[in-house]
């Protein structure tokens, strides 16, 4: 297992990029009792010390889903609580993410976001925009499908000035032009509470990411949950189509 001492060696290699599906709030707070956003509050309060987690074990990029586009769909009430819970969490953690250079950014149609929500977010986002050690990613009203309409959309534009030649597009036009251009794809991405599916979230970056599933619930999710997903990651040979064979 990884810990402080940890070292991206060639046989125990580091994941530069961790995407988290953070999942399981609502149902940690039903079987206690509590109100949903009971469960988001604690939810938020996990991020920081994964954030601490990843920064110990060497990780560059952290990317966790926050809200999708889907999102909206749940009652107006627990929409509008989550919009003020993301506001109050990146103006009280804005101090933590300059001293620290963590650099933040999201993926997805923020323009969406309540304006005061956008505005904080630009505020971080302007505040640690020269920092290149450490990324923190946020998904915000984001879906893969989404985001892959608005990447075409992009695309077609170019094409029709004359920018790029429709016969020769490449996977490299599209990911230039993908919400996460400029950020690796996740090496790993792990899924909180239980449920095995990726729910439209990053699926064109995760073609080649190894997957974990765990049960427990994103608010019990700790620094040792983390821990061991890392750990079976420098576990798993990756491949990439090729046999074990040719990569010794």
């Amino acid at each position: 297992m990884p810990n402080s001492s940890a070292k991206n060696t060639q046989d125990n290699p580091i994941p530069q990029h961790v995407a988290i599906i953070m999942d399981g709030n609502g149902r940690w707070a039903k079987e206690r009792g509590l109100p949903r956003i009971d469960g988001h509050r604690q939810g938020a309060k996990q991020i920081h010390q994964i954030i601490e987690a990843a920064n110990e074990f060497g990780i560059k990029f952290l990317t966790l889903y926050a809200f999708s586009s889907e999102n909206w769909n749940r009652p107006k009430e627990e929409v509008e609580a989550l919009m003020s819970l993301l506001s109050s969490a990146i103006r009280e953690n804005k101090k933590n993410f300059i001293e620290n250079e963590i650099r933040f950014r999201t993926i997805g149609d923020v323009s969406a976001l309540p304006k005061s929500c956008v505005n904080d977010i630009v505020s971080l986002e302007s505040a640690t925009k020269r920092f290149d050690k450490r990324t923190l990613v946020l998904a915000l009203n984001y879906g893969s499908r989404d985001e892959l309409v608005r990447a075409v959309s992009k695309i077609t534009h170019l094409a029709l000035d004359g920018k790029i030649n429709p016969n020769k597009i490449a996977w490299k036009n599209i990911a230039e032009n993908l919400d996460t251009a400029g950020i690796p794809d996740p090496d790993l991405l792990i899924r909180t509470s239980g449920e095995m599916r990726l729910s439209n979230y990053l699926m064109l970056q995760a073609a080649y990411s190894e997957l974990y599933f765990t049960k427990t619930y994103w608010p019990d999710f700790g620094r040792d949950d983390f821990a061991k997903a890392v750990a079976e990651y420098q576990r798993r040979e990756r491949r990439y189509g090729l046999t074990g064979d040719q990569l010794k």
